[in-house]
């Protein structure tokens, strides 16, 4: 099996896990009921659906 010449370095190991972040999930307020919902879902507590 291969293996590599040279040890990858702690910097360049990191610059490559940068994307590995998770992002905030995007919520708005339902017209309706005014609870947090995911955008263009129905509405968990009134069964509204809204863009």
């Amino acid at each position: 099996m291969a293996e590599p010449k040279k040890r990858t370095s702690k910097s360049r190991k990191n610059k490559r896990r940068v994307n590995h972040a998770e992002l905030p999930v995007n919520t708005k307020k339902c017209s309706k009921c005014g609870k947090q919902t995911l955008p263009h879902k129905i509405c968990g507590s009134c069964g509204t659906y809204n863009k």
